[in-house]
């Protein structure tokens, strides 16, 4: 479970990666032809894992996120997939499911329990903006164990507008922060720091322990639109 929740910390830091300019959203729209690469590395700037994300399918207002995640040797480690909803904002990722594969996997034969509310991300990114809190409880039974977990994104701001080169090209971006806390049974809060770009998506993002120290940084290494 544990290392999971490490996986899932990193899909949420680069939920928002896949996207190209469309009807839907000026910075997340759907497009099937839209892949991505996102590379994570340590705080000594040593690679650690990548993501990698593909549009599976879309239907209607709903498009079918699929990701695969690898080592720092290119080894398999686990995917997943998650649904994103247009909406007449912006788009509105579905907390719940980037849980609902792994986990039922996981706890086929428990009774597991999901509850939260969606990651908002809207079309009007301006400077100084708050954006809407999510979260997510999950409660795992099986005889007389109970397991808990919960998660909270909250303190989401738009700060501010930066160019970002990477291996994928150099990009205007707009920054986004935001404080992610994850409980089960010892609780962690990671500060998460991203630069998004119009027509693209996540392009960088930096995670800071509650100090404010760097832990990782993750970079789009490769963009196929």
């Amino acid at each position: 479970m544990k290392t999971y929740t490490i996986i899932l910390a990193l899909i949420l830091t680069c939920s928002t990666a896949i996207f190209a300019q469309g009807d839907c959203s000026k910075y997340y729209p759907f497009n099937s032809d839209v892949k991505a690469e996102i590379t994570s590395y340590d705080k000594k700037g040593k690679k650690t894992t990548s993501v990698n994300y593909t549009v599976k399918s879309v239907n209607n207002n709903i498009a079918t996120i699929a990701t695969e995640v690898y080592d720092k040797k290119g080894e398999f480690i686990t995917n997943t997939e998650y649904d994103i909803e247009c909406t007449e904002e912006g788009i509105s990722i579905d907390f719940k499911s980037m849980f609902n594969n792994q986990l039922l996997k996981q706890y086929k034969d428990m009774d597991l329990e999901l509850t939260g509310n969606n990651i908002n991300l809207p079309n009007n990114l301006t400077p100084g903006t708050t954006l809407p809190d999510a979260n997510l409880d999950m409660v795992v039974k099986t005889g007389a164990i109970k397991l808990k977990m919960f998660i909270k994104m909250t303190n989401r701001k738009v700060l501010g507008n930066e160019t970002v080169t990477t291996p994928a090209g150099t990009f205007d971006c707009v920054i986004l922060t935001n404080d992610t806390e994850i409980k089960m049974g010892i609780k962690s809060t990671t500060k998460y720091k991203q630069w998004i770009a119009e027509g693209i998506g996540m392009v960088k993002s930096e995670d800071y322990n509650k100090n404010g120290k760097l832990i990782s940084t993750n970079i789009l290494t490769k963009f196929k639109n």
